[in-house]
């Protein structure tokens, strides 16, 4: 939707295709008030005798009987108050003195205004989270769209035509009946009416941008913005041969705003009947305009459209404005598009300025042609960007409305900045379909027990001196295990003269490296294996650094704790000749439902292991598959650790591993298995500064596939204002999502929550961060601690 501007029109300029428009003020008698509904230009059009199409908007349908009387009807309309009459300057004053006509424009004609482009707008990321506009369709309103381009086909589930034929303009149809209208199978496809010339390429470009697929062919893009989306294709323009409308391009092909509306309605009327189209792209546009076009005859279909939860997508125009864009783009309830460069700079041709929605890439778009692929310019290149993100955030937010899909399509793009300072979003899908998830209701503070902890904040270490880094424990019970695994990073300008201990909260101390006289400067990143078991698990254990000779210094860069899972079974067991083998653990400890990232390690040997299958058990009978039977895996040892989403099932009792011989033959043994509930956990202290913004790192590794719909996020934090305070979690692969949002009413104090989040769309491995914004000025606070939970 347009920003509000309290503004005149400053200039309507018309397309060169539309020639000059005659200046006859002279011999005008018709005085013209700011009340006259009839747009001025429309006295000259008519002041030496001849006549001019025009659409009339009414009030109402009951005023569009006395509209039609004052000219030849043209086109009427089933369901809008709208009609589209040849008139005469007589009729233009019997217009003007009609109380119930709102406006009478002119039925204008206007010409039609991805491989690198749907990564730009992150479309990628949506289609590989599965997002592909799956559900919706989108109309495009253009010169036709080739049916059977392998980019498109089998995706085109309706067609319809608006083609008015007009002797006065030279104008014929290019529907396939060959008639001014026509619906169904044939009436659009341009590949079969519009061949011959260049422009009619245009519509089945356009519908590439938006929601091509070239999956398994050669020397197509890869993909458009909504590859799974339906294409509703309607044909709404007319062939003219006339050199004063196509100048030197003899014929051509131009669009009649009447056409439009009724390609409009027609829109609305297949949504209302149960078509799932979201989105309704117009890459074309007139006259230019530098406030809201309130009068344009489009604006009562637009507002229609918008109010069943279709966005009107309007290209802003190729005139280089920066402030105007062109109609109906204009027009408030209408989503104006703009083009970008794919360095994110206002291309040289596209219009912006105040009255721009967002932005799209628009420079050099590869897409679908009559002929094969091509590439193309304009702002018509960059809406059916916007058209086809539509469609995924459609799929991704079944239940937003149309105006929550276009904020948050704003609210998480790029911000580019024009000449004039003007900002407007260029759209990121990729970050629309991850980011902008509700905020999740914290939970109770976190009592989870941790397998990983880590510190990595700094410490030095100085010069023949000593330096501890503590990390907590709490919540494991008993006595540490066996097999603790303490990971270190320290850089010193003389390792050999470093030593390092872990003193456990009992004070016991456990060497970990002594001092030598041959490891140089550098960085030490080791693990080690501690037998720690006769220290408790719980409390501060610390990191001990010692230099133990002069003439050097150095760092304590990170460090952590790895608590191997205490669920394991470790005996070995018989797995029978054709039948099953049950092998229990017992969880205990483990607050709710067990993890949506569970790790279930199995190591087995088998004489013949494509014929044993593995299924999981919870204590609530659940079974979660792990290794299905097949005919190729020969004879041998599995050890392999699986990912399952196990977060319908209680963590705590009694889980069975079921390893199931299913032919006679062979026999084999369950060596050990496992199951871990991964938890990680930072331990470092970070400032939040004054109206500034913090990230905090955790790596995750080990865990296979994405992370979980459950995702757990627990923090610590410290604020003088917490409400203030925007907290997001980003993923490895850039998605953000939304954990808490700033708000008037929360006071000081600590925040100690745990969050629930849908990161599913994200790889589990890689380095998470949580990204903490204090968003006003004047308090400060500090992120003591987080963690996350799979």
């Amino acid at each position: 939707m347009k920003r509000q501007i309290w503004a005149t029109v400053a200039t309507l300029m018309m397309t060169v295709s539309l020639g000059v428009i005659p200046a006859y003020a002279a011999d005008i008698s018709t005085t013209v008030t700011e009340s006259d509904p009839v747009d001025p230009p429309l006295y000259d059009e008519t002041a030496d005798g001849g006549t001019v199409r025009v659409n009339v908007v009414t009030e109402d349908r009951g005023d569009l009987s006395n509209a039609a009387s004052a000219g030849e009807t043209l086109l009427s309309f089933q369901t809008l108050p709208v009609v589209t009459l040849e008139v005469d300057k007589d009729g233009l004053d019997d217009l003007a003195a009609q109380p119930g006509v709102v406006s009478v424009t002119e039925d204008e004609l206007v010409a039609p205004s991805l491989d690198e482009s749907v990564p730009v707008i992150g479309g990628d990321k949506a289609i590989a989270a599965g997002k592909t506009g799956k559900g919706s369709a989108i109309a495009i309103l253009d010169t036709g769209v080739a049916a059977n381009h392998p980019f498109l086909k089998g995706r085109i589930t309706a067609e319809a035509c608006f083609s008015p034929v007009d002797p006065n303009y030279g104008a014929t149809s290019l529907c396939g009946n060959g008639a001014a209208t026509q619906e169904g199978t044939g009436a659009a496809n341009s590949a079969n009416t519009c061949a011959d010339i260049d422009e009619c390429d245009h519509g089945t470009h356009v519908a590439g941008i938006a929601a091509g697929d070239g999956t398994g062919l050669s020397g197509a893009p890869k993909t458009g913005v909504a590859p799974g989306a339906d294409i509703v294709a309607i044909q709404v323009f007319s062939r003219l041969d006339s050199t004063k409308y196509c100048g030197a391009t003899n014929p051509c092909i131009r669009s009649f705003t009447s056409a439009q509306i009724a390609a409009l309605e027609k829109v609305l009327a297949l949504k209302q009947a149960g078509t799932p189209i979201v989105a309704a792209n117009l890459s074309l546009g007139s006259a230019s305009y530098s406030a809201a076009c309130t009068k344009d005859a489009r604006k009562t279909i637009i507002d229609s459209l918008y109010d069943a939860g279709v966005a009107t997508v309007v290209a802003a125009g190729n005139n280089g404005s920066a402030t105007a864009v062109t109609a109906p783009a204009c027009v408030p309830n209408a989503v104006s598009v703009g083009a970008t460069t794919d360095d994110d700079e206002v291309a040289s041709f596209s219009n912006h300025g105040p009255l721009l929605d967002v932005f799209a890439p628009g420079n050099g778009i590869v897409s679908s042609v009559l002929a094969g692929y091509d590439s193309k310019s304009g702002t018509s290149m960059a809406t059916p960007h916007v058209a086809g993100a539509f469609a995924v955030l459609r799929q991704a937010y079944p239940d937003k409305t149309l105006a929550e899909l276009e904020a948050l399509l704003k609210s998480t793009g790029t911000p580019v900045t024009d000449e004039a300072g003007v900002t407007v979003p260029r759209i990121d899908v990729g970050k629309a379909v991850g980011a902008a998830t509700p905020a999740p209701a914290p939970e109770p503070a976190d009592t989870t027990r941790r397998t990983k902890i880590l510190n990595d904040a700094s410490y030095a270490v100085p010069d023949l001196g000593t330096v501890q880094s503590p990390i907590t424990v709490s919540g494991v019970t008993g006595n540490a295990p066996k097999n603790l695994q303490v990971s270190v990073a320290v850089t010193h300008e003389w390792l050999g003269e470093v030593k390092i201990d872990l003193v456990a909260p009992d004070g016991q101390t456990y060497a970990l490296k002594a001092t030598n006289g041959t490891d140089p400067g550098g960085t030490l990143t080791k693990t080690y294996t501690v037998d720690a078991s006769v220290s408790p698990a719980s409390g501060t254990w610390k990191l001990q650094v010692a230099d133990k000779s002069a003439g050097g210094t150095g760092t304590i860069d990170d460090w952590a704790l790895t608590f191997p899972t205490p669920f394991a079974k470790t005996s070995s067991a018989a797995v029978p000749d054709a039948a099953t083998l049950t092998s229990e653990i017992t969880v205990n400890g483990v607050t709710g439902n067990a993890s949506g990232a569970l790790q279930a390690s199995v190591n087995l040997t088998h004489e013949w292991l494509g014929e044993v299958k593995i299924d999981l058990v919870a204590p609530g009978g659940q079974t979660y598959a792990l290794k299905a039977t097949n005919g190729t895996d020969p004879g041998g040892t599995l050890s392999k650790t699986y990912t399952v989403d196990a977060s319908a099932s209680a963590a705590n009792g009694t889980w069975k591993l079921l390893v199931a011989d299913k032919s006679a033959g062979g026999t084999g043994t369950l060596n050990n298995w496992s199951l871990t509930f991964p938890s990680i956990e930072s331990q470092s202290t970070y400032a939040i500064p004054d109206a500034g913004t913090l990230q905090a790192p955790i790596t995750v590794s080990g865990i296979s596939g994405n992370a979980p719909k459950t995702l757990k996020l627990s923090l610590d934090l410290t604020h003088e204002w917490l409400g203030e305070v925007k907290i997001d979690l980003v993923a490895p692969n850039g998605l953000v999502y939304a954990v808490k949002a700033t708000n008037a009413t929360d006071p000081g104090g600590t925040l100690n929550k745990v969050y629930t989040v849908d990161a599913s769309a994200s790889a589990a491995n890689g380095t998470w961060k949580l990204r903490v914004a204090d968003k006003s000025a004047g308090g400060t606070g500090t992120l003591d601690d987080w963690a996350l939970t799979f």
